[in-house]
Formats: C-alpha cells, sequence, structure tokens
C-alpha cells in the first residue's frame, strides 16, 4: 500500500543546460553594440536620466553591469538580452524555465521582466516576474517563468529598474525544468471525468438571492432585499442569508434597506460595501419606473451584521462598483431617486472610510448605464468592456478606457454588436498581468432578438487596443415552454455567468436565449491561452438566466443560485459544479502558509506536499446580473526549492488591488489545492527576504499600455443633474399584472404580433391570469376589456 502510494508521487523538477549568451558580461560587444557587451542592448522607456556601466565589481569573473537612475519622472531601464536569434535563447511552447542571477542594489524598485518572440507578430512584451530586495552585497535571484504561450519561438529577458538607485548584475542563467505529473486517473465516471458534475443541494437557498458575494472565511453571503417582489417590499420584508460550504447550513440575517439590485464590492479590510438599491418600484400606469435608494452599508463577515455608511449623493439602482489600487472604491451609472439616469462618478474613501462630497470626485457627467462593468487596468485608468444590463449600449463605440486623473473618455473600437451586450459577461481574463479582457454573449431588452454568441476579446497591452472577434459561444439546449430542443445558428445567450478558474481556465454556464426567458442549457471553458472552447461540458439541471449568479468558491467548486423568469417566479435550487480537475486524483496541499499577511513586492514562503506547477491568487467573488468588474486572477511566479516554494507578488496594486484573496496551488495535471486565504495590501506586516531588507516598499512598476489610442479623448460633458431614461427601460410593460411580473413590451420576433399568439407565449411561460392596471391595454390582450389579459373570449378571432 504504501509502495504503491510512493510510486504515484512525483520526482522533483529536473534542469537543463544554461542557455543565457555571454552570461557574465565577460565577451565585449561589437562597434555598433552601443558599448554593451556582446548579446545585450540597452532598453527602457520614460522620462528618466541614467547610465549604463560595464564595471569590475563582478561576482565572478571581471564584469558586471550597473545600471543606474539619478532622476525618474516615468518608465524604466534594463540591459536586455539581445533581442535576435543569435542571443535570445529559444523555447518551447508549453515549458517553463528557471532563470536566475547574480545582482546587489539600492532600490526596490526593480523587476525582473520579460519579453517573448511571437512567430507572427514578433517581439513584445510578456511579463513581470519578480521584485529583486535591495541587497548591499551579491545576493541571488531565481524565479521559474509561467508555462510558454503558443506561437512563442525566443525569450528574451533582464532587470527593470524604475527608481532612483542602481541596479548591478552578473552571473545570469536559463534552465529548462520539467515540472512532473502523477499519473492521471479518474475517480468518478467516465463522463464525469471528462465533463464535470453538477448536484443539486438537499437544502433549498432561503431567500430570493439576487446578489452573491464570497466571504474571506469561506462562507457566501446571499443578499435578496425585497428579492423583485412588490409585496415584500410594501411590507418592509428584506433579506439575506449567509451559506456555510462546510456544513450545508443556511442563516437568514436582518437585512435593513432593500438592497434589491445594489452595487456591491469587497474592501481591503474584508468587509463588503453595498450602495443603494430600491427606493421604489414603478407606478402600476408605468409613468415612473425604479427608483435608486442614496443609502450605504458595510457586511461584517465576522459578525454578519450590516453597519450604515453616510449617504451617496444620490440614489444608483444598479450602479457599478470598482475597487482601485489605492483602496478606494469608484461607483457610476443606475437611476436616481427620481428614476432619471444617473450621471454623477461616486468614490468612497478607504483612508475616511466614507463617500467623498460631490465636489471632491472628478466628473464627466456621463451616463453609462445600469451596472457598466468598469474593470481596473494596471496604470490605474478603467477599461468600460461594454457589458452592461437593459436597453443598448453607450453612444459611440460601446466600449471604452475611463481615465479618472485626466477626466476623459476615449472609445475603443471593435465591440461586435455593441447595441445587444444587454446581460453579457466580461472577464480579465487569467492572468491579471496579461491585460486581456474577453466579453460573451448578450441581448437587448427593449428589442428582444435572439441572443446571441458572440465572443470579444481585447489586449490592453496593446499601443491602440481594440476588440478582435473571438470564438463563437458554444450552443447547448434551450427550453422556449415546450421542452428542451438543440439550439441552431446564430442562437446565443444572454444571463451569462463567467467564474475564473484556478487552472487559468473560464467556466461559462447558465444563461437565457429571450428577456427573462427560454432558459438555455449549456456549459464550457475558455481557454485564454489558446483562445479556444471546449464546449460540451455538464450541464446544469436547474435554469439560471435572470438574478443567478455562479461563482468559485475555495474549494475549486463553482456554486449556482438563482432564476427569476418574467411570470415572476423564483427558482430556489442551489447547484454545485465539481470541474474534471477536482475527479483526476488527489490534490495537492499547501501545507503551510507561514504569513498570510502579504504586501506589494513580497516573496511569500509556503510549503506544499508535492511539486506544483503554479500558484495564483483569486478574488473572491462579488456577482450580479452577470457583473462581477472586481473577478481576477493574480499570477505568482515561483522560486522552487523542493516543496518550499517563494511565490512572487506584484509590486502593481492595479493588477491586484488589495484585500482578501484565495491562494490556489496548482500542479501540472492542472488540480488545484484547496485555497487558503491571504491578505493583500498596505495592513498586512509582510515577511521574507524583501521586508527585512528594503529600505521602503516597492513602487508600482507600472508599463506604457494603451498609450496611443486610435479615437480623440473626449472631455467632460457640461454639467446636469442627470440623463433621460425611459420608464420602461426594465424592458416590462406594466400595463399588466404586479411590478414583479414582467410582460415583454416587445416579444420575440418569432411570436406574431397578435393576442393569440402573444397569449399563447405568455400561456407556455407560465404567466398566469394578468389583470390590467387601469384601462390601457397596448398590448391589445384584453380584447374582451373585461379587465383580464388573455382570458376567455380575447384570443378568438
Amino acid at each position: 500500500m504504501t509502495a504503491a502510494l510512493l510510486a504515484t508521487v512525483p520526482a522533483p523538477a529536473s534542469a537543463g543546460p544554461n542557455l543565457i549568451q555571454n552570461p557574465g558580461f565577460e565577451t565585449a560587444g561589437g562597434p555598433g553594440n552601443d558599448g554593451m557587451p556582446a548579446c545585450w542592448k540597452k532598453s527602457g522607456w520614460g522620462d528618466n536620466d541614467f547610465t549604463f556601466q560595464t564595471v569590475t565589481d563582478a561576482h565572478s569573473g571581471s564584469a558586471a553591469m550597473k545600471v543606474s537612475l539619478t532622476r525618474r519622472v516615468s518608465g524604466d531601464r534594463k540591459a536586455l538580452v539581445t533581442e535576435n536569434a543569435t542571443c535570445a535563447p529559444p523555447v518551447t511552447p508549453d515549458k517553463q524555465y528557471d532563470l536566475s542571477l547574480w545582482y546587489k542594489s539600492t532600490t526596490p524598485d526593480t523587476a525582473v521582466t520579460l519579453f517573448r518572440h511571437d512567430a507572427v507578430n514578433g517581439w513584445q512584451y510578456w511579463t513581470d516576474l519578480m521584485t529583486l530586495p535591495v541587497s548591499a552585497g551579491y545576493a541571488r535571484a531565481e524565479v521559474r517563468t509561467p508555462a510558454v504561450p503558443p506561437g512563442t519561438t525566443r525569450i528574451a529577458w533582464g532587470v527593470s529598474v524604475y527608481g532612483v538607485g542602481s541596479v548591478t548584475t552578473d552571473d545570469y542563467t536559463m534552465e529548462e525544468v520539467s515540472v512532473p505529473a502523477p499519473d492521471p486517473e479518474c475517480t468518478a465516471t467516465p463522463v464525469e471525468c471528462a465533463k464535470g458534475r453538477w448536484d443539486v443541494l438537499p437544502t433549498q437557498n432561503p431567500v430570493r438571492s439576487m446578489h452573491s458575494v464570497v466571504l474571506h472565511n469561506g462562507k457566501v453571503l446571499v443578499i435578496a432585499g425585497s428579492g423583485n417582489d412588490p409585496a415584500m417590499f410594501e411590507a418592509g420584508t428584506f433579506t439575506s442569508a449567509i451559506y456555510n460550504p462546510a456544513n450545508g447550513t443556511w442563516r437568514q440575517i436582518p437585512t435593513p434597506v432593500d438592497m434589491f439590485c445594489a452595487g456591491h464590492v469587497q474592501l481591503q479590510d474584508g468587509k463588503v460595501l453595498i450602495m443603494s438599491g430600491n427606493k421604489g418600484y414603478p407606478s402600476a400606469d408605468g409613468t415612473v419606473g425604479y427608483q435608486g435608494l442614496k443609502d450605504s452599508y458595510t457586511f461584517d463577515p465576522v459578525t454578519e451584521t450590516y453597519t450604515r455608511t453616510n449617504d451617496m449623493f444620490d440614489g444608483h439602482w444598479y450602479p457599478s462598483a470598482t475597487i482601485l489600487g489605492n483602496g478606494d472604491v469608484i461607483s457610476f451609472g443606475g437611476l436616481k431617486e427620481d428614476s432619471t439616469g444617473n450621471v454623477t462618478a461616486e468614490k468612497f474613501s478607504a483612508a475616511q472610510n466614507r463617500w467623498l462630497p460631490i465636489n471632491q470626485v472628478n466628473q464627466t457627467w456621463s451616463y453609462w448605464g445600469l451596472y457598466p462593468s468598469m474593470i481596473l487596468m494596471q496604470d490605474g485608468r478603467l477599461f468600460y468592456s461594454g457589458n452592461h444590463v437593459f436597453g443598448n449600449g453607450t453612444p459611440g463605440t460601446g466600449a471604452s478606457i475611463y481615465d479618472y486623473n485626466a477626466n476623459t473618455i476615449t472609445d475603443v473600437p471593435g465591440l461586435q454588436n455593441k447595441d445587444q451586450r444587454d446581460q453579457a459577461a466580461s472577464v480579465l481574463l487569467p492572468p491579471a498581468q496579461d491585460q486581456r479582457v474577453l466579453t460573451i454573449g448578450g441581448g437587448n431588452n427593449e428589442q428582444n432578438p435572439v441572443a446571441n454568441r458572440l465572443t470579444d476579446i481585447i489586449d490592453l497591452k496593446a499601443p491602440s487596443p481594440a476588440y478582435q472577434p473571438g470564438p463563437l459561444l458554444p450552443q447547448g439546449e434551450v427550453d422556449q415552454g415546450a421542452g428542451r430542443r438543440p439550439q441552431t445558428g446564430a442562437e446565443g445567450k444572454m444571463y451569462v455567468s463567467a467564474v475564473l478558474l484556478p487552472d487559468g481556465k473560464v467556466f461559462e454556464t447558465g444563461g437565457g436565449m429571450h428577456d427573462r426567458a427560454d432558459p438555455v442549457f449549456e456549459a464550457s471553458f475558455f481557454d485564454p491561452v489558446t483562445n479556444t472552447y471546449e464546449a460540451g461540458l455538464a450541464k446544469d439541471p436547474i435554469p439560471r438566466g435572470y438574478h443567478s449568479s455562479s461563482f468559485l468558491l475555495p474549494d475549486g467548486r463553482v456554486m449556482s443560485v438563482g432564476d427569476n423568469p418574467g411570470n415572476g417566479t423564483y427558482n430556489h435550487n442551489v447547484s454545485i459544479y465539481t470541474p474534471p480537475y477536482l475527479l483526476k486524483g488527489n490534490r495537492p496541499d499547501i501545507t503551510s502558509v507561514p504569513d498570510n499577511r502579504w504586501n506589494y513586492g513580497d516573496t511569500q514562503r509556503i510549503t506544499v506536499d508535492r511539486p506544483i506547477a503554479k500558484a495564483e491568487l483569486i478574488r473572491p467573488a462579488a456577482v450580479t446580473h452577470s457583473s462581477d468588474p472586481n473577478q481576477r486572477f493574480v499570477d505568482l511566479p515561483l522560486t522552487v526549492n523542493g516543496n518550499n516554494i517563494d511565490l512572487n507578488v506584484t509590486s502593481n496594486p492595479n493588477l491586484a488591488p488589495p484585500g482578501w484573496y484565495m491562494l490556489f496551488a496548482v500542479d501540472a495535471n492542472g488540480i488545484p489545492s484547496v485555497a487558503e486565504w491571504v491578505h493583500l495590501g498596505p495592513s498586512g506586516s509582510g515577511s521574507g527576504a524583501r521586508s527585512a531588507s528594503s529600505h521602503h516598499s516597492p513602487s508600482a512598476h507600472v508599463h506604457d499600455f494603451a498609450n496611443d489610442l486610435a479615437k480623440p479623448a473626449k472631455k467632460p460633458l457640461k454639467k446636469r443633474a442627470s440623463a433621460p431614461v425611459s420608464p420602461k427601460i426594465s424592458g416590462c410593460e406594466r400595463s399588466y399584472g404586479s411590478a414583479g411580473v414582467c410582460v415583454p413590451t416587445v416579444f420575440p420576433k418569432a411570436v406574431k404580433p397578435t393576442a393569440k399568439a402573444r397569449c399563447d407565449w405568455l400561456a407556455a411561460h407560465k404567466y398566469g391570469r394578468l389583470k390590467l392596471n387601469g384601462k390601457a391595454d397596448p398590448l391589445r390582450l384584453d380584447r374582451n376589456r373585461d379587465g383580464t389579459a388573455c382570458g376567455k373570449g380575447d384570443t378568438g378571432r
């Protein structure tokens, strides 16, 4: 038994020969090499004063390279392996390489920076791997690359200096390593091992949750407020619940106001900031729409209670919420207290723990719509992906870059069908360092077309980023009221859930084909390495459309809740997806995390029970309406010494905003550990070599990406109070039924514009009897004028 178990334990990684030419700078360069040693070149950018010197203060031999900055406003300088076929080492896609050097430095503002040669696109920036701690004498630094991307033929690398001071380096090495993988095994049925498995929990969600937040203690907060139920609103009954995955229990908690369709974000201290919500439902005559609250609260995972903050400037029903690199939160969009569109940006100060007065927040007076997906970029700007809720996209191209400091908006081209991105999903693809965004599917509740299959990918590292078409979304089965049938043609889905997984893939699931109707049963993996979908995964047996959420649990499974079709019902069943990576055999174990309080630029040591291929931080979910713009996967480059793994943390808080994260270790078969919780940010004490020897914490290494946008920047609009918004923005005809029921203002195109066809559609979708609200009958569903739509006598000739 013991021998059999030992046979499955992989051996340590093995290394190959040094691939660096002239690793110690001993060979001088030719006349045209700008005074640099052979196979090395001067590199860098920005506004700074610098020197490159070949010095005799070597670690070995007679030469070393010293790069100094005496003044810096922006940019960096680095001695870089020359980017040509003679000097840059050849590499094999999907392989990993250990890089090492000896150095001494006077500044912590350094980074081991990699470039790669793509067979089609030539040389391009790849990634930063580690920060070098300040060291008065020679110290050795070693770090492992991620798996080499497809199409890469060579890499070049060096040490970037981006602060005043110097770095002297010598004796570079680069060795190919082979990370061993356990023999694959299947611990379930062959189908489950290939496609994963869904399990419907025996206990139901006790509330009509619209919002799902994974807390840093591993529990899940679900928020309903009134739950899209006007009767609950009138009764003042507002609900939330806590789910504990450890024992499968639910606990309802007091909820102070109607947080139905609020915004939420994880703060750096682990509390959840919840902003706005529902002040009032639409009027029965349809003249007044939803109204947004000014109220704001924090939720404490320890006490499981809500505490009121100061109010926002105005209501923001359906607001965005994005945490910034300094821990502040910025919010846009939604509906005001009077149902008009909110044009004010609001900022929550982490330092002051309050919403700032509106005159202390930069304003463009732009209306961003409802739940606009605003994703933090590596330089602190925000990328609006074009993903939103209800109606059409923003004027222009539908996607843009917002620069808070310059107070400008610049349109970004390429988003397909920008007015059919209602409840699409957008995610910053793994790893966050790659700065690529994927947008999936969507529809339009005002036009109610068949939801699309489109996906779009944008690389925010490009000088002038533009969306490019991605692969079409895989198709599944749709139920339009007469049982499931295969999707055909261009049929796709809106209400998409997209979840970042610890193996680096994106899991998409759920959705519907029309506005609050026609659930689609389909799930797939998107692989950011190959830009391809793996279709045909196990399908959630429960419909997941409007007001559904899917999110990653710390054990690597995915939890799905909710479904609120137009007929006003709600599905309380809870589903759990077990991905195939949890059915491949034993998972690696993080056996020790000595310090769970991390600083930027840290090197943090963990121990594992067997070799791993990668590690990452995944920010816990805070999701609603297919939107979680703060979801991100941050790569942690490894320095490997047996089962002791040093994790190299980015110095840039815009890549990993402060807060609690799930730390996963993943083996060469893509099997993740159970997550350990670590806190990243200034409140952590930090540890390791950097903390012991630094004069100060490293600054963020910000790269000069997206700096040559094709469109001109748009200046702020004139100050205004609001933007006009139709009371029917939700796509519901309020002349029929209660405010919690959504008879579509526009029926799907296949439904003929007759009372019979419309009533047949409503019957197939289980709307039941619908009372008229007043005398108006805009859809002509009450032909006999008895006050009830689609009754006897309404559908005759």
